[in-house]
């Protein structure tokens, strides 16, 4: 006869601490594992708009949705800037690239294999 175990569960906030790591049980801030990093998960379509809030006026071309870890998701933004001889960087999953980039941006995209929407205006 095999008895089976309960799974073990492991908190994801505390009231002293704030959230925790679901992998090491550290506060996010201090995690040595990682786990925090999960991948972006969406429906599967990357999406490039442009975005000028916070940025007095400036503004960038935003491409979410990717499903990239964020070693993989920081290559793809070199790439992508190389490409539009622009700035920009990679901020909470997404990248944005400074200016209006946006038919460049979908076009290669597309030529990589994504499926891509235009969002926004």
């Amino acid at each position: 006869m095999v008895t089976k175990t309960p799974p073990m569960t492991v908190p994801v906030y505390s009231t002293e601490q704030g959230r925790l790591c679901p992998g090491c049980g550290q506060p996010v801030a201090s995690c040595a594992c990682k786990a925090n990093l999960a991948v972006v998960q969406g429906d599967g379509i990357v999406r490039v708009g442009r975005a000028t809030k916070g940025r007095k006026g400036s503004g960038v071309t935003v491409v979410t949705g990717l499903a990239l870890n964020p070693e993989q998701l920081q290559a793809l933004a070199s790439r992508l800037k190389k490409q539009c001889g622009a700035g920009g960087g990679v901020k909470e999953g997404s990248i944005e690239i400074q200016g209006e980039h946006r038919d460049l941006l979908v076009t290669t995209l597309q030529q990589m294999g994504y499926t891509v929407k235009r969002a926004g205006g």
